[in-house]
């Protein structure tokens, strides 16, 4: 999967990117992203984890999407506003992709081939759903929404990335 890292995205600002250089060719944990849903307040541990790993080679990158009970509405300076003002959020963001079906954005097509710990590969379950790509473009794990960004499976698996 090492071309996963050159894939073509746009910012929320509208430039266009790749994931390498989101990341600076350092390692990523990507998660599909909404401002109106229940696990929205994982914002506050996503930015936690930007802070602590970022100096060590880990980028948080945000990916809007609104296809999960249209959670995600808003307009790109709206989602902004509201990650920057209401969770102090620094780490990037892409525009809104889709995450599923025919219209899924090429990272999630890839991504989404990628298994769970317990196997399961597949669509994306929901909001906040997220993959840790290591430097050399592989996808090391997937975790479901449901896990907390710095639960002790997630930490442990980006020591392990940022050791390679």
């Amino acid at each position: 999967m090492s071309d996963l890292l050159g894939t073509a995205l746009t910012t929320l600002q509208g430039e266009p990117t790749t994931l390498r250089d989101l990341t600076g060719g350092g390692a990523a944990l990507v998660v599909n992203v909404a401002s109106r849903c229940g696990l929205t307040p994982q914002y506050t541990r996503l930015e936690a984890l930007q802070q602590e790993y970022g100096g060590r080679g880990l980028t948080v990158v945000g990916v809007p999407c609104n296809q999960f009970a249209g959670q995600e509405p808003g307009t790109p300076a709206e989602i902004a506003g509201f990650c920057s003002a209401t969770y102090g959020v620094t780490f990037p963001l892409t525009e809104k992709l889709e995450v599923n079906g025919p219209g899924a954005h090429p990272l999630f097509q890839r991504l989404t081939e990628a298994p769970d710990a317990s196997g399961e590969a597949g669509p994306v379950a929901w909001n906040f759903e997220k993959w840790l790509v290591g430097a050399d473009g592989e996808v090391a794990a997937r975790f479901r929404p449901a896990t907390q960004p710095d639960a002790p499976e997630v930490r442990h698996a980006i020591e392990e990335v940022l050791h390679r």
